[in-house]
């Protein structure tokens, strides 16, 4: 009975031979390997990239040119004036050059990639400038083709102040035409012509 019952608690392990008797591989192709972990650690470019940027920000201010300045001071100060047994880099300052070359070698990478990230963004920037006033262009032309196309179909339609001057033009012939003493201030009989 315990027999039978492990048979059937693993019904998908029944052993399947291969056309020819051979043993299938226990690799199946249709199904996806699991993912194998990397050699190196993974990271997050962004996020490192932002820390970079923070820390070359932080580089460039005066805060730091301080900081700097009075830890050169302290270090120079103490190495020279405290007592020899207490001193802990003698006079030509190996450790603090080293110390400094290091900062700056840490400096430079670390700066160099926020300058990239920086002109990453710009270049973003300027390709949706660019896009931006090609639309602009683009706008400006139709709404020029319209105005355009608007005065050209306004020339052929009768305006006020043509119609008032050919209203003028009409009564002054009628005056012309009219017997008898008219003056301007006076207005004309009957109906306007047409």
């Amino acid at each position: 009975m315990a027999e039978r019952y492990r048979a059937e608690e693993r019904p998908e392990q029944k052993e399947t031979r291969a056309p020819g008797g051979t043993r299938p591989s226990r690799m199946r192709l249709d199904v996806p390997r699991a993912p194998r972990r990397p050699l190196l650690p993974e990271y997050d470019p962004d996020a490192f990239g932002r820390v970079s940027e923070s820390i070359a920000r932080f580089l460039g201010t005066g805060r730091f040119l301080v900081w700097m300045t009075g830890v050169i001071v302290v270090w120079i100060g103490w190495n020279s004036l405290a007592p020899v047994e207490l001193r802990f880099d003698s006079y030509p300052f190996i450790f603090l050059t080293l110390a400094l070359s290091l900062q700056a070698s840490y400096a430079a990478p670390l700066i160099l990639l926020a300058q990239n990230r920086q002109d990453d963004r710009d270049r973003v920037n300027l390709e949706q400038d660019r896009k931006r006033n090609d639309r602009s262009i683009a706008d400006t032309e139709f709404l020029t083709r319209e105005i355009a196309s608007l005065r050209m179909g306004l020339g052929e339609v009768a305006t006020r102040d043509w119609l008032r001057s050919e209203l003028q033009e009409l009564q002054e012939i009628a005056r012309e035409l009219r017997p008898g003493p008219a003056t301007e201030d006076e207005p004309p009989e009957g109906p306007p012509p047409e």
